[in-house]
């Protein structure tokens, strides 16, 4: 029997990704709040201490206008958490990367955010895996 969009498993399943998401996000905002940050300039920051990105890239992540990337970062740089840097591959681009204590706030930040780790935690390491491969073949990617 082929699997339809409204069959019991399937609304169950997007239920239960609907409430780990809503789950994910709150705490998220509440952690980011004991930082003085909104859940948007902790989403940026986190993604800076990854790597530089220029504001259109961080946008695409974001899914969002650069313009509001653009409020974003200056607030970020504000509070120096972040600068901006000319592209060492493209001098006309500035990337938005993070300060010392951008890094320093962003990892105390994520350390801070205990519900996505606690429940993975409960899981081996092969049931992690299939559950990235998973979440990944959702989303379109690759799956190596």
């Amino acid at each position: 029997m082929a699997t339809t969009r409204r069959d019991p498993l399937t609304l169950e399943v997007v239920e239960l990704i609907g409430t780990v998401v809503a789950r994910y996000y709150e705490e998220y905002e509440h952690a980011a709040a004991r930082y003085s940050l909104t859940g948007a300039q902790a989403r940026v920051l986190g993604l800076l201490s990854l790597e530089p990105l220029p504001m259109r890239r961080i946008a695409q992540k974001l899914k969002c206008e650069p313009s509001n990337v653009t409020g974003i970062v200056d607030r970020l740089e504000a509070r120096d958490l972040v600068e901006r840097r000319p592209d060492p591959a493209d001098r006309r681009v500035k990337l938005a990367a993070p300060t010392e204590q951008g890094l320093e706030t962003s990892a105390r930040l994520r350390d801070s955010l205990d519900f996505a780790r606690e429940p993975l935690a409960s899981l081996s390491e092969d049931e992690r895996r299939v559950l990235r491969d998973l979440l990944r073949r959702m989303l379109g990617e690759d799956v190596a």
